[in-house]
């Protein structure tokens, strides 16, 4: 059975997308791509069917990473398949919390960075669409940062899984 993670943003256009990418890559190069399936999605429907921020874009690629990306917004119907839902901020997770129909859909819902020992109790990743390039080589510095501590979790669980 294959492991659900959706990473959860604003407008699903610069955040959500860069931390999909990021993770897919380390799923992958874990060996794990047949297992984990990866994707994104954002609290609001304006940006639905865009594609990625161009800054987000281009910040990807120069780091080496995939791009392509196509926006939608984040359904309460998507809970039940779903193993983790992955915020960016307090508050998407308030939001998804808003959406869960169960305690246990509520239950599958995690900050990101609160999978990096180092951010402390900064565990927002800051919305890089009104700043400058800096912001969005910020926010790849903290999505690749809280990545590696979300792989182990997710490998963990797949432990659990396996008989």
């Amino acid at each position: 059975m294959t492991y659900r993670v959706c990473f959860v943003c604003t407008g699903n256009t610069c955040r959500s997308p860069m931390a999909e990418h990021v993770f897919r890559r380390h799923v992958e190069d874990a060996g794990l791509g047949g297992l984990v399936a990866v994707e994104s999605a954002g609290t609001g429907v304006w940006r639905e069917g865009e594609g990625a921020n161009p800054r987000t874009v281009s910040v990807l690629e120069e780091n080496g990473y995939a791009s392509t990306h196509t926006a939608r917004q984040f359904r309460a119907s998507w809970f039940p398949p779903l193993d983790l839902v992955i915020a960016l901020d307090e508050g998407h997770l308030r939001e998804l919390h808003r959406l869960a129909r169960t305690p246990e859909d509520a239950a599958r819902t995690r900050l990101l960075r609160s999978f990096d020992p180092a951010a402390g109790d900064a565990l927002d990743v800051p919305d890089p669409y009104s700043g400058d390039r800096e912001d969005y080589e910020k926010c790849l510095e903290m999505v690749e940062a809280a990545s590696g501590g979300l792989l182990a979790a997710v490998r963990r669980e797949l432990e659990e899984r396996t008989p």
